[in-house]
């Protein structure tokens, strides 16, 4: 964290989040998006995906709230476990992260992600995966301060 942020806490999920966590969805479109993506689609998409996970708890799937010492909330982390299919190891990937909004820049990804391969580490899982959209590119940078690199490229061509 930032070093005037305050201290955050990180804890798992629990059912009074729900509504915390679907507030935070729009975050994950409020950027320029590929011009075959339509926002209230792709918005629609990820909140119906949140609320499955926070319903149905799937086995492998994990939700991480962060908290500032008010005990108010102010991000989120949803951690999957995966397989790679290249090796058949153990990885962890970042379905979702997100800050509340107003609270950026403050450190707060960076103790979120901090906390995920933490762990991903305990689970030992060989990779973080996360998947980012080019448009995000406050994200991106993150992402790549925090270690993160380029490994495949999806490519797509509209129908």
């Amino acid at each position: 964290m930032q070093p005037d942020a305050p201290p955050i806490r990180i804890r798992l999920a629990r059912a009074d989040d729900d509504a915390f966590v679907l507030g935070l969805a729009e975050r994950f479109v409020a950027f320029e998006l590929p011009p075959w993506r339509r926002r209230g689609e792709c918005l629609a998409g990820i909140r119906r995906e949140l609320a499955r996970h926070l319903a149905e708890q799937p086995p492998g799937s994990h939700l991480f709230v962060a908290e500032d010492e008010d005990g108010t909330r102010v991000g989120f982390v949803h951690l999957q476990l995966t397989v790679d299919t290249l090796t058949g190891a153990a990885n962890a990937h970042i379905c979702d992260l997100a800050v509340a909004p107003g609270l950026d820049r403050r450190g707060i990804g960076s103790r979120l992600l901090a906390e995920a391969e933490a762990w991903a580490r305990r689970r030992r899982c060989r990779h973080l995966t996360l998947a980012v959209f080019p448009g995000n590119e406050a994200a991106r940078a993150l992402y790549e301060r925090r270690g993160f690199g380029v490994e495949l490229l999806r490519m797509v061509k509209p129908l």
